[in-house]
C-alpha cells in the first residue's frame, strides 16, 4: 500500500443516463464497481468505498456561466424543450429528467475525491463516474453536461493549490478542460489522443500551446489512428513525464478514459487494456515522484461496455488503492455470471489481453518516416522550448 486511497461513489452517479440507445451507457460504471467488489479491490482491506456528494450551483458556477446552468436547469425539468444555443438537446446530448442533478453529482464526487487528497485525507481519490472533459464554459459538448475534471482542478486552485499537473488520456482531446485553463500558468493540460484529423472534438493540435501567462502550459499529442501500444507509450513517455518534472505540480490529477481500446467502436486507437494499464501504473508513480503522492483520477470515456472498461477501469482502481492486480489473473465467476444475466454476453475471463506493453524509448532514436514519431516531434518542438527543454536528443 502507497497511502490511503479511496474511490468516491455511490449508485445514484449511474443516474448520469442520456437513454438506452446512446454510447455512454452507465452500466459501464456500474459493471466497474461490481468486478472491483468481486475481486477486493473495493471493500475489506481495499479501497474505502467514500459517499458523493452533490456539487452545489455556486461550484458549478466556477468553471460554468449562469445562463448555462440555468438551461441545464430547466431542460431537466421540461426534456422536451431542447436549447441548441447551449448545447443541450443534440443527439449527443439529449436532455433527459433530473439531468442537472445527475450531472452536479457527478461533480460533486470528483470536487470530494479532490478535497479529500488536497486536505490529507487520503493520497490518492478516484471517481470512475467522471472525466466529462468536453463540457465548455457555456455549453454542454461531447457527452458531457458539466466539466467535472476543470470544476475540480479550480476547486484546488481556489484552495491553495499553486501548480495543477492535469494529464488526459482519452482517445478523445481534452478541450474543454484545456479551454477553462488556456491561460492560467497554474495549471499545465496535457492531451494525449486520436488527431483531429479523424475523431471529435477535431482539435488539439501541437500548435495549441496556451495563450498570455498560461503560454507554454497546454500540451497536445495528436497520434495518427491504428496507434497501438508501443506508440501510444513511445509518445506518452516522450512527453509526460519530462514537462511534469519540469512543472513540478503539487498534485496530479488525470483522466483515463478507456476509449483509445481496438474494440472501442467510436474510436481507432489500437491500445489493450494491458497498455492502459501500464499507463496508469506510470501516472501512479509521477504522482509519487513529483507531488509527494497527491493524485486524483477520474474515468471518461470507453464505449466498449463489457469487454473494456470494467477490467480497465479495475485496473485503475486497483493501482490507485497500491494493490495492483496481477494483470494474468481471472475475473471474477459470480460478476461473469451478472454480466450474462444483465446483457445476454459473456465477459472477459482474464484481466488481461495477453499483451506485452513493451516500447522503444524516445532517446533510442526518432524516425522521421513514422507518422506517429513526426507527431511526437511536433509537440515536443512546439512546448519543450517553452519549458526550458531540448526537444531534440
Amino acid at each position: 500500500m502507497t497511502g490511503t486511497a479511496c474511490v468516491v461513489f455511490d449508485d445514484s452517479l449511474t443516474d448520469y443516463d442520456f437513454g438506452p440507445q446512446h454510447p455512454l451507457a452507465p452500466i459501464r460504471v456500474d459493471l466497474t464497481i461490481r468486478l472491483a467488489k468481486a475481486l477486493g479491490v473495493i471493500g475489506g482491506r481495499g479501497l474505502e468505498l467514500a459517499p458523493a456528494p452533490v456539487a452545489s450551483d455556486d461550484v458549478i458556477a466556477s468553471v460554468h456561466s449562469a445562463a448555462y446552468i440555468e438551461s441545464v436547469i430547466r431542460a431537466s425539468a421540461d426534456p422536451t424543450r431542447p436549447d441548441f444555443a447551449h448545447g443541450l438537446g443534440s443527439d449527443d446530448n439529449p436532455t433527459f429528467a433530473g439531468m442537472h442533478a445527475a450531472s452536479a453529482h457527478v461533480v460533486g464526487a470528483s470536487v470530494e475525491a479532490a478535497r479529500r487528497v488536497w486536505e490529507g485525507e487520503v493520497l490518492h481519490a478516484a471517481n470512475v463516474a467522471g472525466g466529462l472533459h468536453h463540457a465548455m464554459p457555456d455549453s454542454a459538448s461531447g457527452f458531457c453536461v458539466y466539466n467535472d475534471p476543470a470544476i475540480a482542478i479550480r476547486w484546488l486552485l481556489d484552495h491553495g493549490a499553486e501548480r495543477v499537473g492535469y494529464v488526459d488520456i482519452d482517445a478523445h482531446h481534452g478541450d474543454g478542460v484545456q479551454t477553462v485553463f488556456y491561460d492560467d500558468p497554474r495549471v499545465m493540460t496535457i492531451s494525449l489522443h486520436e488527431s483531429g484529423q479523424t475523431l471529435f472534438p477535431g482539435t488539439g493540435f501541437p500548435d495549441e500551446t496556451g495563450t498570455g501567462d498560461g503560454a507554454g502550459t497546454a500540451v497536445n499529442v495528436a497520434l495518427p489512428p491504428g496507434t497501438t501500444d508501443a506508440g501510444w507509450l513511445r509518445a506518452f513517455h516522450a512527453v509526460v513525464p519530462p514537462l511534469l518534472r519540469e512543472f513540478r505540480p503539487e498534485v496530479l490529477l488525470t483522466q483515463q478514459g478507456c476509449d483509445s481500446h481496438v474494440e472501442d467502436p467510436l474510436t481507432h486507437l489500437m491500445v489493450s487494456v494491458d497498455g492502459q494499464r501500464a499507463a496508469y501504473v506510470a501516472l501512479h508513480d509521477l504522482a509519487h515522484e513529483l507531488c509527494g503522492g497527491k493524485w486524483v483520477a477520474v474515468g471518461g470515456g470507453g464505449y466498449a461496455i463489457i469487454d473494456v472498461v470494467p477490467r480497465t477501469w479495475t485496473h485503475l482502481l486497483a493501482i490507485v488503492g497500491g494493490a495492483p492486480l496481477d494483470p494474468q489473473g481471472p475475473t471474477a465467476g459470480d460478476w461473469q455470471e451478472h454480466v450474462l444475466t444483465v446483457t445476454g454476453r459473456r465477459a472477459p475471463r482474464r484481466m488481461t489481453d495477453g499483451r506485452e506493453p513493451e516500447f522503444r524509448d524516445w532517446s533510442a532514436g526518432y524516425d522521421p518516416d513514422s507518422w506517429l514519431d513526426r507527431s511526437v516531434q511536433a509537440t515536443r518542438e512546439a512546448i519543450f522550448p517553452a519549458n526550458g527543454l531540448d526537444a531534440t536528443y
